[in-house]
């Protein structure tokens, strides 16, 4: 048999590992994290709705980044200031409930009406009249929600409820890049939490992520492979401070000189989605070793 080929024309590693369990709220950094098929375990498996099911995030609520999850003896915990903390068990789910994310209307399950009073009572008074009244949703484990295959290249692929793929890749040095350039204009650097990221690679260049084919990452267990298929087209919440919930154009304005993407008809763009290919249970860690080959395409 004839043993798989080892890329070697770039060696990286993980910098940083990144969940955000409720969609649109703060996230949780790590350690080390469980690879599944739909991305890292606990990454985006609860949702904010509105009435009509539909998703809900910092776009049109920016308190939202001021919920901070944790896990605690088997339950979430989400805490926000000026709210006693709210207790969710991680096997929890009541009603059946139909949701929407973007263009996919998927199954999920109510996590009932002290969850759904916390959230309303936390983000309702600020929001929009038809914001007031808020849901917290669960994905259903039993659902396949796939990512585009456009840009999979056919390849069924799927995730939970994050906008469209399992898995987002940054690096530190893309970081840094938009650090200088901010700088540069008077502005304050941001920290990298504002892009949402799931894996920040370290040891690379500047936006190198936007050129990798296959990673592969070595792990105890073997190791698992990350395709990078369709880069992140940034929308306004990079602009929302994560401490205070307040909006500043600064960043998109500074992106907007030097990351426009043809790939995306002139969409600024940071970070690349990807998904999992290989490693389904294997553990991720900070530190691990990365290796791809460069994708010209």
């Amino acid at each position: 048999m004839t043993a798989p080929t080892v890329p070697t024309d770039v060696s990286a590693r993980i910098d940083q590992l990144w969940i955000y369990p409720v969609k649109s709220c703060a996230g949780i950094s790590l350690n080390e994290a469980e690879l599944t098929e739909t991305g890292l375990a606990y990454d985006r498996s609860w949702m904010v709705v509105d009435a009509q099911g539909e998703f809900v995030t910092q776009r049109e609520l920016p308190r939202l980044a001021l919920i901070q999850p944790a896990f605690k003896l088997g339950q979430l915990v989400l805490r926000a200031p000026g709210m006693l903390a709210l207790h969710l068990a991680l096997d929890a789910a009541e009603a059946p409930l139909r949701v929407r994310v973007w263009d996919d209307e998927v199954a999920a399950y109510d996590m009932g009406d002290v969850a759904a009073q916390w959230f309303s009572d936390f983000l309702g008074p600020d929001a929009p009249a038809d914001l007031k009244r808020l849901r917290l949703a669960r994905f259903d484990p039993e659902v396949r929600r796939l990512c585009s295959l456009k840009w999979t290249g056919g390849r069924e692929s799927t995730t939970q409820f994050a906008d469209g793929f399992g898995v987002l890749v940054t690096s530190t040095a893309s970081l840094d890049e938009l650090n200088v350039r901010l700088a540069q204009a008077g502005q304050g650097p941001v920290a990298m939490v504002r892009f949402r990221p799931n894996i920040v690679l370290g040891g690379v260049e500047a936006h190198d992520e936007d050129r990798f084919g296959p990673m592969h990452i070595e792990t105890a267990e073997g190791a698992a492979v990350i395709e990078t298929v369709k880069p992140c087209a940034r929308c306004p919440i990079p602009n929302i401070d994560p401490v205070t919930a307040m909006v500043s154009p600064a960043v998109g304005d500074t992106l907007q000189a030097y990351r426009a993407d043809p790939r995306l008809n002139g969409a600024i763009t940071f970070g690349m989605n990807a998904i999992v290919l290989e490693g389904d249970g294997q553990m991720l860690r900070v530190g691990q070793s990365v290796s791809a080959d460069w994708r010209f395409d």
